[in-house]
């Protein structure tokens, strides 16, 4: 489900260097869709972007103190709550990944390092695996945010790997596919090219040095429940909100992977990102990151402005978009039941097809 860059550049360089990424929709490129939203979309608002980090803070400071408040029945409402304004801290920080925070780079990497240090998440290692997932959206073997197991690769793995991956694709266990993600490929300078890895360990270095300080004084004050209380359980709840976008964004039985030779980016893009709505209150708190279309077409629209550029794309290219989605734990039980493993050219089968088909 994951790969780093290391490895789908490896497979990359050994594909046929001859073979365009555009073949069977040579006719659609990005830059034609690119062209046709406002530009109005593109314009970085300074206030909008301050005063969106300022309410994100609030609503974390919130968040906590309702943890502190809280009797012991009220406290899931607590975390959940928390966890999902820390992910308000994450989608700024994705903005400022895509550099549509500031102008300034220095100022994109300086917030993108402070709202990303709650979370543990080394900015660069992120920011670095998001731009490549970019660029290679819905294309197998390389988009390395969520792609979906082979039958051919889930049969070739380890007796151990296939039991994980059974359980994790059986069992409804998507909501910590984002931890998995976390923890393999971004502590790693060497799932990075040679030339990222000295910013990949200063950003871990940034988020070992928060660890150090805040995790100690969470046990100190309060024990192993201090720490599992005001960082672990709303960290998870974050990941939840990780993974879940994560996964419908691009995930139904109907969107297909494909291979270099087959693979368009204008399409890739356009047919194979999906919108999902979901309670206002976690699209408030998550800065419209369900949105999430015009992202993919450009990662220069701030987060502000993705609706705006929505209401184009709908205008413009609507008969190429997916039907849209709204949130809900049938929508959650549909996708994975049935999007478990891929087949190329067949797309997706549950496991217990591919039982069957043996």
């Amino acid at each position: 489900m994951t790969t780093s860059i290391v490895n789908s550049e490896q497979i990359r360089k050994s594909a046929n260097s001859g073979v365009s990424s555009d073949l069977g929709h040579s006719d659609l490129k990005l830059k034609h869709i690119i062209k046709s939203l406002p530009s109005e979309c593109f314009q970085k608002d300074s206030r909008k972007a301050w005063t969106t980090l300022i309410v994100n803070v609030l609503m974390v400071a919130l968040g906590y103190a309702s943890i502190i408040a809280s009797p012991w029945y009220l406290l899931p409402l607590a975390w959940i709550f928390t966890g999902t304004a820390l992910t308000g801290f994450f989608v700024i920080g994705h903005d400022c990944g895509h550099r549509s925070f500031s102008n300034r780079h220095w100022v994109n990497d300086l917030v993108g390092h402070l709202v990303f240090a709650p979370l543990i998440y080394p900015f660069h290692a992120w920011r670095i695996g998001h731009n490549y997932h970019h660029k290679h959206t819905n294309k197998i073997d390389f988009d390395n945010a969520w792609h979906p197991i082979r039958p051919d690769v889930f049969e070739n793995s380890s007796f151990g790997w296939r039991i994980t991956l059974r359980t994790f694709l059986t069992q409804k266990l998507w909501w910590l596919g984002s931890v998995g993600h976390w923890a393999m490929i971004h502590f790693d300078p060497n799932n990075f090219l040679e030339k990222d890895r000295p910013k990949i360990k200063q950003s871990i270095a940034v988020v070992a040095v928060f660890a150090a300080v805040v995790f100690p004084a969470l046990i100190i004050t309060g024990g192993i429940w201090g720490f599992l209380k005001f960082w672990a359980i709303p960290w998870l709840v974050y990941h939840f909100w990780m993974s879940t976008f994560t996964y419908v964004h691009h995930t139904a039985p109907d969107v297909p992977f494909n291979r270099a030779s087959k693979w368009n980016e204008a399409i890739a893009q356009l047919s194979g990102t999906i919108h999902c709505d979901y309670p206002r209150w976690v699209e408030f708190l998550c800065h419209d990151i369900n949105v999430h279309v015009p992202h993919h077409i450009s990662t220069a629209i701030p987060w502000y402005n993705l609706r705006m550029a929505y209401s184009s794309i709908k205008e413009n290219w609507g008969t190429y978009l997916h039907d849209e989605y709204s949130f809900s734990w049938s929508l959650m039980k549909q996708l994975t039941d049935k999007c478990q493993l891929y087949k190329e050219d067949n797309g997706y089968l549950s496991f217990q097809e591919f039982d069957a088909g043996k």
